[in-house]
């Protein structure tokens, strides 16, 4: 049997290879999943994972609400509930959104595990296989990976620093209907994107929400940390202006704790009907005792005091970040969020931000490739950095470290200029041939 003969059959490390539905190949471990691993050591000053600081959240807070869960309310927290979710917390979800100008309905929200799983039940809900999905270019990794799991392709629109730019996405939406392909949604994180730090403009709001209704596009708002803010607050939410045509997803992965695993979806109500139906098909229900925990901490604790404190923890971080970025790698350029986790940084064009990974880990500092972020792998000259999880201090030695690494890259580019690729000369080969050109 040929070699691809026997793949066809399975005979692969997984013998059930040749069996997988063809969506199952869409499902690829990210590049931020990948980095955990490694990035985890005690000795790599990890800028990589988006990790909420929950060491700033008072485990008292959290203890007492777990502990009168258990003793009022034990019996209903350990069982099956509802696939749409508890409806006191429902309820309270409804005042969180309130802070971001949403006015709505407790029966349009659908409480899910974690915004991610909301994400997944929306995009297994709309899209076939060609379907197109616009997006932000970058955008959120994972977001990526379910896209292409549902056999969708990402058509990636370019940002600046007021977001996504409503003429582009103008651009892009004609050129898609004109090759025949449907588009299902416009997916979109307007407040402190992830990863680009920036915040789409109040204006650019109205305008894309506009272009999304003329062309009969769903608008799906993906908005993890919108209450994250440092100096002021982001705009009202897309979803603040029109309830028919916009599904908002939110979490408590941010301004609590992600261990809990409660995200929510604000959904028109013919959509929230399905939901709620892929939410029982996917999972069943929801869990009962994360709910109760979240509605208890709702109800007797200071959250909103604690998302202060949250503000203030990640803003001096953000601060200490753009710092040592100016100190150490003042040639470089980066956005300056006012929120949220992360700092979209760009490299000069000769620099490759994956390639150039190996060799930052070597040196004890991780950060996430730009290519992370784009369907068509693009991003090879951005990184996006964290700040949301490593002390000031770390961070200001992260940057040092990485400082080091790109000055050795450009140093190796500069002494072997013309004699051979960048990548060859890391894996110690020999130049046989005239080198490509680098960028």
């Amino acid at each position: 049997m040929t070699e691809q003969g026997s793949l066809q059959a399975g005979n692969n490390l997984d013998p059930w290879y040749s069996h997988y539905a063809e969506r199952a190949g869409g499902l690829r471990a990210s590049e931020v999943r990948a980095l955990f691993a490694v990035a985890s050591r005690p000795e790599v000053v990890s800028l990589a994972g988006g990790m909420p600081f929950v060491a700033a959240l008072p485990q008292d807070l959290v203890i007492g609400a777990m502990d009168t869960v258990m003793r009022e309310q034990g019996a209903v927290a350990l069982q099956y509930g509802s696939g749409q979710g508890v409806p006191e917390l429902r309820e309270q979800i409804l005042e969180v959104m309130a802070l971001e100008g949403i006015t709505a309905n407790a029966d349009d929200v659908v409480v899910t595990t974690g915004s991610q799983h909301a994400l997944e039940l929306v995009s297994k809900l709309f899209l076939d296989p060609g379907d197109v999905v616009i997006s932000e270019g970058p955008s959120y990794v994972t977001a990526m990976v379910i896209f292409k799991s549902y056999q969708a392709e990402v058509e990636h629109v370019p940002m600046d620093e007021h977001g996504l730019i409503p003429e582009a996405l103008r651009e892009h939406i004609a050129r898609v209907k004109a090759s025949g392909k449907t588009i299902k949604f416009l997916y979109t994180i307007p407040s402190f994107h992830n990863p680009a730090g920036v915040t789409l403009s109040w204006e650019r709001r109205v305008e894309i929400l506009q272009i999304a209704q003329e062309n009969e596009i769903l608008v799906l708002e993906d908005n993890p940390y919108g209450l994250l803010y440092f100096d002021r607050p982001a705009p009202d939410a897309i979803r603040s202006l029109d309830e028919d045509g916009v599904v908002y997803l939110g979490t408590f992965s941010k301004t609590l704790a992600p261990g809990f695993r409660v995200g929510w979806a604000l959904a028109p109500h013919a959509i929230r009907e399905k939901l709620v139906l892929a939410n029982e098909a996917a999972v069943l229900s929801p869990s009962s005792f994360s709910q109760l925990v979240i509605s208890e901490y709702l109800k007797t604790a200071d959250w909103k005091g604690q998302i202060n404190t949250f503000r203030g923890v990640y803003h001096e971080r953000k601060n200490a970040m753009i710092s040592a970025l100016g100190e150490y790698l003042p040639e470089l350029t980066w956005t300056n969020p006012n929120g949220g986790f992360y700092v979209w940084v760009t490299l000069p064009e000769r620099l490759d931000s994956k390639a150039m990974l190996p060799r930052a880990v070597k040196e004890l500092v991780a950060y996430t490739p730009g290519t992370a972020f784009f369907a068509d792998g693009d991003g090879h000259q951005n990184m996006r950095l964290s700040f949301c999880y490593p002390t000031p201090e770390n961070i200001r030695l992260g940057i040092r470290r990485l400082a080091t690494v790109i000055r050795g890259e450009l140093d190796l580019l500069d002494t072997f200029a013309g004699t051979g690729s960048l990548d060859a000369l890391r894996d110690g080969q020999r130049f046989a041939a005239p080198p490509p050109n680098i960028s």
